[in-house]
């Protein structure tokens, strides 16, 4: 289970919300954002909603940028199927809270206890991913700054290969593509803004 959001700071807030559209609606303006409303309509002749990791053409997911604020670097996991470095992050799998979603995620791939998610979202992503035996779909990625507690070692599981921390000058070299960068970038600069 992961830890509450929240602790101590205005901005790190115990507002989970158990609806997407709010949410999302609260991130960056911007075609990713237009582009992940008009998903929630409709997940395709299926029936699968798009909190489904089953929905097609893609589904919501979230994820989180994990960085310690003591040093701004930025925690990375290699995925293990992507074979990528990526953020933390998962599928809803019918969770409508995609701030519990990002938590809950980078808590169980990275292993850090005291993890706190700051809202709302700093970025809205539509990608598509190909993982090995799976047919390639859209994730409707929503996603957070987490701030670690200084100086934290990360445990990680089976979902990666190895994490590192990063700054973010080192992801051109580790592969990131335009959302990550984007993200990173966003992420820091709302981490400026926080009262630590």
């Amino acid at each position: 289970m992961a830890p509450p959001i929240g602790s101590g700071s205005d901005d790190l807030v115990d507002r989970m919300v158990d609806d997407p559209r709010s949410a999302i609606e609260s991130g960056p303006p911007g075609d990713d954002r237009e582009r992940v409303l008009a998903m929630l309509d409709g997940c395709g002749p299926d029936g699968a909603g798009p909190l489904d990791r089953t929905c097609r053409p893609g589904h919501l997911t979230g994820s989180a940028l994990v960085v310690d604020p003591s040093d701004r670097r930025i925690l990375l996991l290699f995925h293990a199927k992507l074979q990528r470095w990526l953020q933390p992050g998962g599928h809803a799998d019918g969770d409508a809270d995609l701030a519990r979603v990002a938590l809950r995620e980078a808590t169980e791939e990275t292993g850090i206890e005291g993890l706190r998610l700051v809202e709302p979202p700093v970025d809205l992503d539509v990608h598509v991913v190909d993982p090995p035996g799976e047919d390639a779909h859209q994730h409707h990625d929503v996603r957070y700054l987490v701030v670690a507690p200084a100086r934290s070692v990360p445990v990680g599981n089976h979902e990666s290969e190895a994490l590192r921390w990063v700054t973010e000058a080192d992801l051109p070299s580790m592969g990131a593509d335009a959302g990550l960068t984007r993200l990173a970038a966003r992420a820091l600069a709302r981490l400026d803004d926080l009262d630590l």
